[in-house]
């Protein structure tokens, strides 16, 4: 990679987040734990220097890229002219995602994120109506924590609320440092999220599951119910913590996924 990155005269951008995945197992693992099939479709965001790229193309029957670099892109053209299965996109990923409604049903995630934006943009896709079957994507350690976390632990969170109510956390590794170029300053890991086959919540419910979630954990350490009054009255919200065997001076680092949703669901006009 330092190579073909010297012969382009490419400087790779921190800002970016461009440290690319280039350790073989490592890969084949990834694209393993992605289960894909000769029908599959495979979305690829970041794909950089092509490695994962490639074994996608090699497994999946469409593969769809989108890099933000205009000097990978050049490269990736060039690399990959003549696969039927692949298109790229020139593009801002999470704008694409934001700019219209795309039908992700039939897709699979398979990505090394840009740890800058993995986050938001796997919200933007969970949160989706026609969100992904399955989610396989490297990003930092503590982002994978957060996405894999359960009630009362450390990680647990927004992040982990607004993408567990779609997606159940199937497992997770992690990836040495050395398995990068550049090695990135932090710890990294892939998670394996997969579908729930039924929703928790409707769609027009999510919004409001958003808004508690949110107000929930905008101070952590301060109770929920006097977090949660700053926007739905003291009485609804008594009564729903009542028929809900919460405490209202619980925290709401203590309540389970199960609870928020059933809570959004009172709450709910």
């Amino acid at each position: 990679m330092r190579e073909l990155l010297t012969k382009r005269d490419i400087q790779l951008t921190k800002s970016l987040g461009q440290n690319f995945l280039h350790d073989g197992n490592q890969l084949r693992r990834i694209v393993n734990a992605a289960e894909l099939k000769p029908a599959d479709r495979a979305l690829e965001i970041g794909p950089g220097l092509g490695p994962l790229t490639e074994l996608l193309v090699a497994e999946a029957g469409e593969v769809l890229a989108i890099e933000k670099d205009g000097r990978l892109v050049s490269f990736l053209r060039e690399q990959f002219a003549g696969r039927a299965n692949f298109t790229l996109l020139h593009d801002d990923a999470l704008e694409y995602l934001r700019r219209k409604e795309h039908d992700w049903q039939d897709w699979k995630l398979v990505a090394n994120l840009p740890y800058s934006v993995a986050s938001p943009i796997l919200v933007e896709l969970a949160m989706s109506p026609r969100r992904p079957e399955r989610m396989v994507t490297t990003l930092q350690l503590e982002v994978a924590q957060r996405l894999m976390a359960r009630a009362d632990d450390d990680d647990y969170g927004i992040l982990t609320l607004l993408v567990q109510l779609d997606y159940a956390p199937k497992e997770w590794f992690k990836i040495p440092a050395g398995c990068f170029f550049p090695s990135p300053d932090v710890d990294s890991a892939c998670v394996v999220l997969t579908r729930r086959p039924e929703p928790f919540l409707r769609e027009d419910q999510r919004p409001m599951f958003v808004r508690i979630v949110k107000r929930a954990f905008s101070q952590r350490r301060k109770m929920m119910l006097k977090l949660l009054k700053q926007e739905w009255p003291v009485e609804k919200l008594t009564a729903a913590f009542a028929e809900l065997g919460i405490s209202t001076m619980e925290r709401a680092e203590k309540l389970g996924l199960e609870q928020f949703t059933a809570l959004t669901k009172i709450l709910h006009p």
